[in-house]
């Protein structure tokens, strides 16, 4: 019986988020506080009261996530013990500050950094991604190799639910061999970029000399990275698979498979929403699922 504790990436984020912890907990108030002084700007206005667009916006929505969720877990106290935590995307940051490889103050650094060279690499390079539904894995890679464009899955969602992400022409013309292949839906995400792909290139880059210049401890439990699906505890592996993570896909089918196979039957969400509740419970329905936010 082990307790493993997870953390949600971009597009979890709503209005409101965080408040309540803010309004209940002085610990809550104390680091939304530090991390307006960090970022420059009060990032906790636009949580509590802004708009769905200002929380859209990619600076804004990865250290908004990252906060929700480990204001979460440090509010927990002695409650919070995991056996492992793994994070989708933007959440592995969390996982790791939660487990503590990563300070908080040097996790939210590094979540903006991050966010700000997306940024530009979406900027640089007009891409997309798009859901793909029950095809199999298999032949969801076939498609996008046999595609002239930049066009890879990004994503591993769950059985039959994957992402993929590339040039506008190339998801486009993805998505027509999709729906041919028999995949019951093939719909553009409206997202600022290609996620998880080569076209990120420029922001691993980026983001590469940021991670290299941090600390990174020695974590109080695996942290099951997305690039490797494994549990991880050694910091310079842990460095090397988040500054990989830009570019390559997101594994959290196998990550969540693996983490039962090692013994994980309860999982937790903290963080915004439950979006990975539905996909763990989908991967295996034999775990116990829950969630705080």
């Amino acid at each position: 019986m082990k307790k493993a504790y997870v953390f949600p990436g971009q597009g979890a984020q709503f209005v409101g988020m965080g408040k309540d912890l803010y309004e209940s907990s002085p610990l809550a108030k104390e680091m939304f506080d530090n991390a307006n002084e960090i970022l420059g700007f009060n990032i906790t206005e636009l949580m509590f009261s802004g708009t769905d667009e200002d929380l859209k916006q990619t600076k804004v929505t990865q250290p908004a996530i990252f906060l929700h969720s480990v204001i979460l877990a440090k509010t927990l106290g002695d409650e919070f013990k995991p056996d492992m935590t793994a994070g989708h995307s933007l959440g592995e940051f969390s996982a790791l500050v939660a487990a503590g490889a990563l300070s908080f103050e040097d996790g939210l650094k590094l979540v903006y950094a991050r966010a700000l060279a997306m940024q530009k690499a979406c900027e640089a390079n007009p891409s997309t991604m798009a859901a793909i539904l029950t095809l199999p894995d298999e032949k969801v890679e076939e498609i996008c190799k046999s595609i002239d464009d930049v066009v890879v899955p990004a994503n591993y969602n769950c059985p039959g639910q994957i992402v993929i992400s590339g040039t506008m022409n190339g998801i486009e013309r993805a998505c027509e061999l999709m729906k041919e292949a028999g995949a019951k839906r093939a719909l553009p995400l409206k997202v600022g970029g290609a996620f998880h792909s080569p076209l990120m290139e420029s922001a691993r880059v980026e983001l590469s000399e940021a991670i290299e210049s941090t600390s990174f401890s020695k974590p109080i439990c695996l942290v099951y990275q997305n690039v490797t699906t494994v549990g991880e505890s050694d910091p310079e592996v842990i460095k090397k698979n988040l500054i990989a993570q830009l570019t390559s896909p997101v594994k959290w089918t196998q990550s969540v498979q693996n983490m039962i196979a090692d013994g994980a039957t309860d999982f937790v969400e903290l963080g915004p929403g439950s979006v990975l509740q539905g996909l763990i419970s989908k991967i295996d329905k034999s775990v116990t699922v829950s969630g705080k936010q």
